[in-house]
């Protein structure tokens, strides 16, 4: 029989930073929790890595957007910057692809924040637990500072 999928009992920081509330994200889809529970961190690296272990689910062509699958079904999306998608993927170096395992703290693109800033947008990365309502809570550890690979996600199942 295979082995049990390793409980995920915490979500990384995908990228070194200020960890702030959805709520003070400025976009109203993610602080609205559709997307589910998360935290937002405003970057101060410019490499974001895999916040849990998993396969990803999807990589955003432009590079702005990852879902990881944790092998016990954890859904992790990983969005970097607000709007950033108009930027179809100036500045961002990808270096994953869709299909592909990932353990947490790889590498899955490098970010030209200072590019982000001249075109307008938000740095803020935001990370949501996507299947948050299937799990027992989601608590984030918000006001504090990270390096990437610190846990700011407390997982109950």
């Amino acid at each position: 029989p295979a082995a049990a999928a390793t409980a995920t009992d915490t979500v990384n920081a995908p990228v070194a930073g200020h960890v702030i509330s959805l709520d003070d994200t400025g976009d109203p889809v993610f602080a609205s929790r559709a997307l589910g529970e998360g935290v937002g961190i405003q970057p101060t690296d410019s490499t974001v890595v895999a916040p849990i272990s998993g396969v990803l689910q999807t990589v955003a062509e432009t590079g702005h957007a990852f879902g990881i699958k944790s092998d016990d079904g954890v859904e992790v999306l990983v969005h970097v910057g607000i709007d950033t998608v108009k930027m179809n993927g100036e500045g961002f170096s990808v270096a994953v692809a869709a299909g592909q395992r990932v353990n947490a703290g790889d590498t899955l693109v490098t970010v030209d924040f200072d590019k982000v800033k001249a075109a307008g947008y938000s740095t803020t990365t935001l990370m949501t637990v996507l299947n948050t309502v299937a799990l027992a809570g989601v608590t984030p550890k918000t006001g504090i500072d990270v390096a990437a690979g610190d846990p700011v996600l407390d997982i109950q199942h």
